[in-house]
């Protein structure tokens, strides 16, 4: 399985919108993917049309109670799509984790109890550097760093990056940045345009050729329970998507689990 956190400390950059999409978009061409919703809002489960009644196990049972991969995931709509749902006990992981010897490392040893049934795992986190996003950090692969097309964005993704060397450093040694996604890219927008050119200039080929458009689409969708690209396939918001997805299987041969 190739483990791949979606992570960004800031809210509002589309990390949930991505994680859905794009993993929409990979069971699509026949891998089979499963989602863990790691952040307490639930927003990837919500947008995925999972009922708040059929969430009986969630991720915060893989962290805290020792439950397995297998036994929390659930089908979504999407052919092929798993998920690991979140509740609102997730809310209060953080705090109990301090009581766990080896709280940094409860997802990873999770993930690989697991039978392999997924090909990809993708793991929506928290709009924060805290315990669960460390512990999505030590059990992936790598990195897919949504980042918003706005003033502050090289400044958040400078504190991100540190936190990556970081734990390179001291647990995982084997965690690479699939890449940076430029969202909510806007022509009109002069600043739009100078953000992408920093970016790039700073970290070339990290970043993806592909960028994601503002789209009202992509914004409906969750309150319909499902992917833009099952909502609309065709609104350009999908369209970018699809050729993110693209890019994304075209590097995932590169992973590689550090021992």
């Amino acid at each position: 399985m190739k483990v791949i956190a979606i992570a960004n400390q800031k809210g509002g950059v589309g990390k949930t919108t991505t994680a859905i999409n794009v993993g929409t978009a990979l069971a699509a061409t026949g891998s089979r993917v499963l989602l863990i919703d790691l952040d307490p809002q639930g927003n990837a489960s919500t947008g995925l049309g999972i009922a708040r009644a059929d969430r009986t196990l969630s991720s915060y049972d893989l962290l805290i109670r020792d439950c397995s991969l297998i036994e929390a995931a659930i089908p979504t709509r999407v052919p092929r799509l798993d998920i690991v749902p979140s509740t609102v006990d997730l809310s209060g992981a953080e705090i109990e984790l301090i009581e766990f010897e080896e709280r940094t490392h409860r997802l990873d040893r999770t993930i690989a109890r697991s039978d392999a049934r997924w090909d990809v795992v993708l793991i929506d986190c928290p709009p924060s550097l805290g315990l669960m996003t460390i512990n999505a950090m030590i059990a992936a692969h790598a990195l897919l760093v949504p980042l918003q097309c706005e003033f502050f964005a090289l400044e958040g993704l400078s504190q991100l990056l540190t936190t990556v060397e970081r734990i390179r450093s001291r647990f995982n040694p084997g965690l690479s940045i699939l890449g940076v996604v430029l969202t909510m890219y806007d022509r009109r927008n002069r600043l739009t345009d100078q953000v992408s050119d920093d970016v790039r200039a700073v970290l070339g080929p990290v970043v993806f050729d592909t960028v994601i458009p503002r789209n009202v689409r992509l914004s409906e969708a969750p309150s319909h329970g499902m992917p833009a690209l099952i909502y609309d396939h065709r609104c350009t918001g999908s369209q970018a998507y699809i050729a993110l997805a693209r890019e994304v299987i075209s590097r995932l041969p590169r992973l590689a689990k550090a021992a």
